[in-house]
């Protein structure tokens, strides 16, 4: 059984270690400021309709 970890284990190391492509900084930073300018134009979305909503809530209920 020990055995069989100690194999998966070093399996997992080589996969990463060896077989895997990292990416560069450059597409790293891209692909950070890709999400975080999408998760702030997702923010300003859903700010936006909770603001409509509110406001026109108050409007049926008052």
């Amino acid at each position: 059984m020990f055995k069989s970890i100690a194999t998966y284990c070093k399996g997992c190391y080589e996969e990463l270690a060896l077989r895997t492509t990292w990416p560069t900084r450059k597409e790293l930073t891209h692909t950070a400021i890709v999400v975080l300018t999408a998760s702030i134009v997702i923010a300003l979305v859903v700010f936006a309709l909770d603001f409509v909503f509110e406001h026109l809530m108050q409007l049926i209920y008052h």
